[in-house]
């Protein structure tokens, strides 16, 4: 059993003793933390108001049962929107006047898998110190539920799905009548979660008429491994191949992350799906742009080429949109697939990404795979070095800095070195002793060369 305390959420398998899973009495502990913690900072005339939403995993409707009636317990009005999307989630927060939200969600976690994802008044993440402190809450068991003349009560509402697919045609930039005259077949993998409710009826509202679902059916029975990579993605593959579809799209089970899959099958590469939607944007409204780290050069080099100035940040959707919020970003995101376009709401939103992605190839013409050799051709190679418990991780990345002092470092987070052609960017992880490596070149075989070579110097550190 796993159960991991973090400053984004609770997050664990479900079941197992308290403390060593996501038990029910877990689940109780952290959400009466989060209702103190929200009950706390929000201005006493504000409404004590919370949204929740799930993804379609099997342990959903129980968490949900807990979650909601918990914040009642606390004496909070709760707006229970279903079955919702991690964005729909966060437009709902703002939508009702909200103080806060809660995702039932693992993301891309597999099926045992359930979390908490906690929001602010904004429909955005805690941020660090927020986050610390509810961990705190609950550490200290530092919260007092309502007495029956103070207990709160739980509303449905199912009509968000419906507001979030009307806010996205609504943006200025989605061109409707474009993508109904490009007459594309479209494919969507939603891995038997929410994705299968919302991205087919985005579609639709769209004017996309030749739809093939695969794997849309919302019944938590994942079809495979739910994180859109490659390897995870060889059924949609294999169906495109046929030349059933112009493009395929597909989401993680919380519908944050975009994958596509061009006409001949073959992976746009998730790591380009801001990158093109980032050409588009700026092509039209031209402006800065921000993503993390780890993410892709190729979005810095489409900035450059259009003018505009590129800034990366820390990794973490919070610190992307503490940037994006710096600098005044059009259009920023991760290279996960997650594409946060502020004109809507500052979120990680695979229903903006397919209607600007789809607005994008019907104003160019072209197919997808064309439309990708116009982008500048890079590589990612993800490893991670694991380490004995006790090793000082700090001094190992201080080490490594002072290796490449001759070199661009960013440290940040952790220690990124960029080259003229390529980079490496090493950072320890917060739940377990390793280091993960990251590294970008013009092909793979140098990625992981450059990957290979800094992993025998942490190796090397390690011994000393």
């Amino acid at each position: 059993m796993s159960l991991i305390k973090s400053i984004s959420g609770i997050r664990g398998t479900i079941g197992g003793k308290t403390g060593e899973g996501l038990s029910p009495v877990d689940i109780v502990k952290f959400t009466a933390a989060y209702a103190a913690f929200i009950d706390k900072t929000t201005p006493a005339d504000k409404a004590r108001r919370i949204v929740v939403g799930r993804d379609a995993r099997l342990s959903g409707p129980i968490v949900s049962q807990l979650v909601t009636s918990t914040l009642a317990s606390m004496g909070f009005e709760v707006i229970n929107i279903g079955l919702a999307t991690t964005p729909t989630t966060e437009i709902a927060v703002t939508g009702e006047n909200a103080c806060g939200g809660i995702i039932i969600t693992a993301s891309h976690n597999p099926s045992q898998w359930n979390a908490l994802k906690l929001l602010d008044a904004n429909g955005e993440f805690l941020n660090d110190a927020q986050g610390k402190e509810v961990l705190r809450i609950a550490a200290d068991d530092d919260f007092e539920f309502a007495t029956i003349d103070k207990i709160g009560s739980i509303q449905y509402n199912d009509t968000w799905l419906r507001r979030h697919i009307d806010a996205v045609l609504a943006l200025p930039l989605v061109d409707r009548e474009a993508i109904a005259s490009a007459n594309f077949r479209v494919a969507v993998d939603a891995v038997n979660s929410v994705g299968g409710l919302a991205i087919p009826a985005l579609l639709r509202a769209l004017g996309v008429k030749d739809i093939i679902e695969l794997n849309c059916e919302p019944n938590g029975r994942f079809a495979h491994t739910p994180e859109p990579i490659p390897e995870n993605l060889t059924q949609i593959s294999e169906m495109m191949r046929s030349g059933i579809a112009d493009v395929g799209f597909v989401v993680d089970p919380d519908v944050d992350r975009l994958a596509i899959v061009m006409e001949n099958g073959e992976m746009f590469v998730e790591e380009y799906t801001l990158v093109a939607i980032a050409d588009y944007v700026l092509r039209h409204t031209p402006g800065p742009t921000v993503s993390n780290l780890s993410s892709s050069r190729a979005l810095r080099d489409v900035t450059d080429a259009l003018g505009c100035t590129y800034t990366a940040a820390a990794v973490g959707e919070v610190n992307v949109v503490t940037e994006m919020r710096r600098t005044g970003a059009v259009i920023g995101g991760e290279g996960n697939g997650g594409v946060i376009y502020p004109a809507i709401h500052a979120g990680r939103d695979a229903l903006v990404g397919v209607a600007l992605f789809l607005s994008h190839l019907a104003h160019e013409k072209v197919s997808v795979s064309e439309l990708k050799k116009r982008y500048p051709a890079y590589a990612i190679a993800k490893n991670k070095v694991q380490l004995t418990p006790g090793i000082d991780v700090d001094a190992i990345l201080e080490a490594i800095k002072k290796k490449y002092s001759n070199d661009k470092i960013t440290d940040i987070d952790g220690v990124k070195i960029d080259f003229h052609d390529s980079w490496v960017h090493l950072r320890k992880s917060n739940t377990e002793p390793i280091i993960r490596i990251y590294s970008e070149a013009h092909s793979m075989s140098e990625a992981q060369k450059l990957a290979d070579d800094i992993i025998s110097l942490v190796n090397e550190i390690t011994k000393k």
